[in-house]
């Protein structure tokens, strides 16, 4: 690992430009849910077009990420942050005009590597090796709780601007945010690693990991939480629209402004960000304190609970907010948990590109979630069936994590 001292600021230029990337980049993927209804119902199509569109954008980001980790470890993290951005973009600006389902289709995979270049594979990886050993946790915690901030303004945002604009406008200044945020770039400025980890090669350092058990249960059990995650963001404003109970007239939401189970639906998302900041945050901090994968356990399981306690009860208002809540609360938390991990056990120096393999897992299990969720709500007309197969994949991941060695292999150095 890199030296440095235990008195270094937890506060840094590169986190705070990592953080403000995160941040624009996640308040926009976390709005494409608000979209699902008012897309389909201009251009008339089922509910699993869109959704197969948001589908291949979480599977875009999942292969993207550790290729963007491999072009920031080769090339350098700034310039990899620059392709992302323009990819991400290209990509809205493009949708914006387009009006078949194969066309968002398509144009998702841009946004997805868009999204994989900005997000927390690349990000991570620079604060990571910017921050001390000891603010390396909390680091990692805050820079994944920002993403969690964009998620408190970006569906809300796109909830208000859909009220004076149209979805196309709506995409146009999301473009316009994202290529904004290349002004936080000249901040990003991160060492590489330590000399000894300079001395392996990326083939060492992969083989290493992928001929340990422990990376191979990582990587199946961040499936998961993509799972749940992406499903929950593209569906559960339109789920709360559909299956939730009236607001009641003259209660605490019409008088905060939400009349609508659509606008609930939006806030339902931003409760979460909200929700997600503080356990992320408190994950960083028992991160460095406690057994990780003890910690990822006890996340899925609080996941797995949470969801079958929510479908089994009627949906309300009240029980949409009570689940966004505590769901918030587990949300991004295993992420400082799992990069951490990653870093712990197989070193800073191409943890990019090894975390975003383990990346990989959580997208193909978005790409899942999203995907079932719009193809069984058309079979079945409802989303029950592939909200059960979210609590059957939690419970699985809470088990997963249980057998993981944590103890860190040493670093093999050529004679």
């Amino acid at each position: 690992m890199t030296t440095r001292t235990d008195h270094a600021p937890l506060i840094t230029p590169v986190l705070i430009a990592g953080c403000l990337i995160v941040m624009v980049g996640f308040s926009v993927r976390a709005a494409f849910g608000v979209f699902q209804i008012p897309i389909a119902e201009e251009f008339g199509w089922a509910r699993a077009e869109f959704s197969l569109a948001i589908a291949f954008q979480n599977l875009a980001w999942g292969i993207g990420q550790p290729i963007f980790g491999a072009i920031a470890e080769k090339i350098g993290d700034r310039k990899a942050i620059i392709g992302g951005i323009v990819l991400y973009a290209v990509g809205l600006l493009a949708s914006a005009v387009s009006t078949t389902p194969e066309a968002h289709q398509a144009l998702n995979w841009l946004i997805g590597f868009g999204i994989a270049g900005t997000g927390f594979g690349v990000i991570l990886a620079v604060v990571g090796r910017a921050a001390s050993d000891e603010n390396r946790s909390m680091s990692l915690a805050i820079a994944t709780a920002a993403g969690s901030a964009g998620q408190v303004f970006g569906p809300p945002l796109a909830e208000a601007l859909l009220g004076v604009m149209t979805w196309q406008g709506v995409f146009v200044v999301f473009a316009a945010m994202v290529a904004a945020s290349v002004l936080f770039l000249p901040m990003m400025r991160a060492p590489m690693a330590s000399k000894t980890e300079l001395q392996e090669s990326m083939g060492t350092v992969l083989t290493r990991a992928f001929k340990d058990p422990s990376y191979t249960m990582i990587f199946l059990g961040f499936f998961s939480c993509g799972y749940q995650l992406a499903f929950i963001t593209a569906h559960f404003p339109a789920m709360v629209t559909e299956m939730c109970g009236p607001i009641q007239a003259g209660g605490l939401l019409t008088t905060l402004g939400i009349s609508t189970t659509s606008a609930l639906g939006a806030v339902a998302i931003a409760v979460i960000g909200v929700s997600n900041i503080a356990g992320t945050l408190t994950a960083g901090w028992l991160g460095k304190r406690f057994t990780r994968k003890y910690l990822l356990a006890g996340i899925y399981t609080g996941r797995t609970i949470a969801a079958a306690v929510f479908i089994l009860l009627p949906i309300t208002p009240l029980s949409v907010l009570v689940f966004s809540a505590v769901m918030g609360a587990l949300w991004l938390a295993t992420v400082p948990l799992t990069s951490g991990l990653v870093a712990h056990l197989w070193g800073l120096r191409y943890m990019g590109t090894l975390y975003g393999i383990v990346f990989f897992s959580h997208q193909l299990g978005g790409f899942l979630g999203v995907w079932l969720g719009g193809r069984l709500y058309d079979v079945y007309g409802s989303y029950t069936a592939v909200w059960w197969v979210g609590v059957a994949v939690g419970a699985f991941s809470a088990l997963i994590h249980l057998p993981i060695r944590e103890r860190r292999a040493p670093v093999a150095v050529p004679a």
